[in-house]
């Protein structure tokens, strides 16, 4: 296909990136937000804040060497980018077609009401974003659904840039990864897809580009991860990733499923439809007349075949993953023309340095395959993989780094000046099978004694008794009633708990205070959950900052940072930690302050760990070792504190693994191997549990019917899942027949500051009830309470507690 460019044409950068974090250095747009949605700020003020946080960010950015025309992406989103592509095409569920104003157009309390809901209606729901720890709001599109220019937010940014003398990149999700990612509206007729709606999406995609044509955007970058994943243009992805990870991991065997095959009859067939898709979706999109030259983004992941495919749509530059990708093939390259490549070769997920001289090889290679296809090898440019979002902004103010491991590490500003670098030709290529030009040998990346307690494992380090025995002796020793409450964990963290964990930090408060003051809290916790009437308690865990740091700062192998934050969703920010060197456990972790919690009450208190897999997936791993060995030394050391837990009294342990389907492969080859080191590391940390120790463990944020029999194989006594604002979805994939140990869908969506009423609650587990049967099932919240208020935790937790009242005296009545 063959375009005319338009009249703001101008070349690609040689240097640029897909996307630079939004939340700023300091956590500036949570702190703007939260204070908005309090009323301590109003939205003149909100403005100010988060306009002077993007002027800011492009002034680094420049300043870093990103100072050509369009080298700069505008990624900044209020919220979400997936809920920003949505509310632009208009998007808006029935439910929410009161936010939309006369003129169909959607404002920021809008756009908010869709992103966290209000007291009456439960927000979009959320999930992971690919294999990241990043959160996007799912759109819902019916047949019905009014598609039409709804926000002009992307072309508003570009204009705020150009006025204030820098000429940015607008960025949109793409049409394809937008719907795939879509749900369909309830309501919509058996059949129906939001893939049905392409071409009345990517009509108002097309009105977008036209009015940035008209702006003077001489670029626009379009976002389709989804080419990296193995689609199915019927059902989604999230359909086809199931084929291969239904039965993956239910591998107490040692077995595994092969990928099953495509429905559609065969890869050619599918590739064939990607294709056609693509020239109604970027094929469209790059025969307009009027609009800025178009970069496509393929983040995530090499797209292999589907290459020529987007080659062909006029598109004039397509960015290829090349460190998680292949290079493309000479085949692959067959019609490139005067299509520009972007070389994804700084690695945007890790915040590990680049093998610049490897990377530099692959760049020489590229350039080579690029001319042998008769393209142009000048036009190639050197980008990151994927977007910045997903690592913090600088090291330059961690200061508490040691100097040896800080060598090693480059945050988002140190990217941008690795791809700066790269482009100016500045590297000399070096072998790309050679050794690392940062080697990591310096004090605790190795451990002996940690590597030969891995090697001594026998065959039977993950198994427990069966089931049976178990549940008989758990019934004995904890006599729980039908249909036991819980929560997930942590309670709300207060003003007077977060000061009390600075000021021990900071030297202000002594050991002998901060244990004073965190006893305190556990005993109000403890007190506040016996008068609300909960089966299972928590102590509430005041002591801890993050569920992944805490046991991070615990660990030997792990470094924290000060201010290495990182969008997780929407205002809420983590500070993953740095997982250098080989895992051990100095001395007990949680045990004091769970059996002190014990030690208050007569009902039965869970000690509270994070799992193998979700302290590797929200932690920045050494890449030195498979992830399979650092979980194994991870099991090993949260086996010895469930041992010490036991010890002190306590016969509920939760092992907390919500990143589990997080991990998950895009590509189908690739799951059974990570589903079967994934459940053993569960199972090796937990195998050495007493029969009568009940073991938990809670999920979250996920498409759990995807990953349905690796949850079974976890062999956990009770598994709490994320459930209620997918409104018990999950429930529906579960066969009580095969799954017969504990279950606890969510019932109160904790992401969400509304309050559900009891009778949202029963209709909920009565659903359940009926689906799995009263004796596997438990009430509690979707996931922990610590970013709620006490008012809204104790109104919910009554209005749990009650509606678990009702259903307890239906099934007795059925008895």
């Amino acid at each position: 296909m063959t375009t005319t460019p338009p009249p703001t044409a101008a070349p690609l950068p040689a240097a640029t990136i897909v996307g630079y974090p939004r939340i700023g250095p300091d956590r500036e747009l949570k702190k703007a937000e939260e204070a908005y949605w309090a009323g301590r700020i109003d939205r003149t003020e909100l403005d100010r804040r988060t306009a002077a946080l993007r002027t800011a960010t492009r002034e680094r950015l420049t300043g870093l060497g990103l100072d050509a025309p369009a080298a700069i992406p505008e990624t900044f989103s209020l919220y979400d980018q997936v809920l920003d592509a949505a509310v632009t095409i208009g998007a808006i569920p029935g439910r929410f077609a009161d936010v939309l104003d006369a003129d169909g157009r959607i404002g920021t309390d809008g756009y908010f009401t869709l992103a966290r809901g209000d007291a009456q209606r439960p927000p979009l729901e959320m999930t992971k974003w690919f294999d990241t720890n990043y959160h996007y709001l799912v759109p819902e599109i019916g047949p019905d659904t009014d598609l039409h220019l709804a926000s002009t937010q992307v072309i508003d940014l570009f204009t705020e840039a150009l006025a204030a003398g820098t000429t940015t990149r607008p960025v949109l999700v793409g049409p394809l990864t937008l719907l795939l990612l879509a749900k369909a509206e309830d309501g919509a007729p058996e059949g129906f897809t939001p893939l049905d709606r392409l071409d009345d999406a990517v009509a108002v995609y097309a009105e977008v580009l036209e009015r940035l044509a008209d702006a003077g955007a001489p670029w626009v970058q379009v976002d389709e991860p989804i080419l990296a994943t193995d689609i199915d243009l019927v059902a989604g992805p999230s359909a086809a990733r199931d084929e291969g990870a239904g039965s993956a991991a239910a591998q107490s065997d040692g077995g595994a499923s092969s990928a099953a095959a495509r429905s559609d009859g065969g890869a050619g067939d599918v590739d064939d439809v990607i294709a056609r898709a693509l020239q109604r979706s970027v094929g469209r999109l790059a025969s307009l007349a009027q609009r800025p030259q178009i970069l496509v983004t393929t983040p995530y992941g090499g797209i292999g075949d589907h290459l020529p495919a987007l080659l062909s749509t006029g598109a004039e530059a397509v960015h290829l993953d090349l460190t998680r990708g292949d290079l493309p093939t000479a085949e692959q390259l067959t019609g490139i023309g005067e299509t520009a490549l972007v070389a994804g070769l700084v690695e945007g997920r890790t915040v590990w340095r680049t093998e610049l001289p490897t990377a530099a090889a692959r760049l020489d290679a590229l350039r080579d395959l690029v001319r042998t296809a008769g393209g142009d090898e000048r036009t190639v440019s050197v980008a990151t993989s994927v977007s910045l979002q997903h690592v913090p902004h600088s090291l330059d103010r961690e200061n508490a780094l040691d100097a040896a491991l800080r060598a090693t590490l480059a945050f988002a500003d140190e990217k941008v000046a690795e791809v700066v670098l790269l482009a100016s030709g500045g590297v000399v290529p070096g072998d790309v099978d050679g050794p690392r030009s940062v080697p990591r040998d310096f004090a605790g990346v190795h451990d002996e004694s940690v590597r030969e307690r891995v090697a001594a494992l026998g065959p039977d380090a993950s198994t427990r008794s069966p089931f049976s025995a178990r549940r008989a002796a758990q019934e004995q020793a904890l006599d729980l009633p039908v249909l036991p409450t819980t929560t997930i964990g942590s309670f709300p963290q207060t003003a007077e708990v977060r000061r009390a964990r600075a000021d021990h930090r900071a030297g202000r408060l002594d050991a002998s205070g901060y244990r004073q003051a965190m006893r305190e809290e556990i005993a109000r916790v403890i007190a506040l959950q016996e008068k609300l009437g909960l089966d299972v308690l928590v102590h509430g865990e005041a002591e801890r900052n993050d569920m992944v740091q805490y046991f991070a700062e615990h660990l030997d192998g792990f470094v924290v940072t000060e201010h290495g934050w990182v969008q997780s969703y929407g205002s809420r920010c983590t500070r993953p930690s740095i997982l250098f060197g080989d895992v051990s456990r100095p001395e007990p972790i949680t045990v004091e302050w769970s059996a002190y919690a014990q030690s208050l009450t007569s009902k039965p208190v869970k000690g509270m760990l994070t799992g193998p897999v979700t302290i590797l997936a929200w932690s920045f791993v050494r890449d030195d070792q498979p992830l399979a060995q650092t979980a194994t030394q991870v099991a090993l050391a949260l086996r010895e504190e469930i041992a010490d837990l036991e010890a002190a009294g306590i016969g509920i342990v939760q092992v907390d693994e919500p990143a589990l389907r997080e991990l998950l492969p895009l590509r189908r080859a690739d799951q059974d191997a990570y589903l079967r080191w994934s459940v053993e590391s569960f199972r090796i940390a937990t195998a050495g549990a007493a029969d009568g120790t009940q073991i938990h463990t809670h999920l979250c944020y996920s498409e759990f019917n995807e990953v349905i029999d690796a949850i079974d194989g976890l062999d956990a006594d009770v598994t709490s899942i994320e459930s209620a604002r997918s409104r018990g979805e999950v429930v529906d994939a579960i066969d009580p027949e095969r799954f017969e140990r504990g279950i606890g869908p969510g019932v109160w969506d904790i992401h969400s500051p509304r309050v559900p009423s009891t009778e949202e609650i029963v209709e909920l587990l009565q659903h359940a009830q009926e689906a799995i049967g009263p004796r596997a099932l438990w009430a509690n919240p979707d996931c922990g309470l610590k970013t709620r208020g006490y008012r809204e935790t104790e109104a919910s937790l009554r209005n749990l507690v009650e509606a678990t009242r009702q259903v307890r005296a239906q099934v007795a009545a059925l008895a």
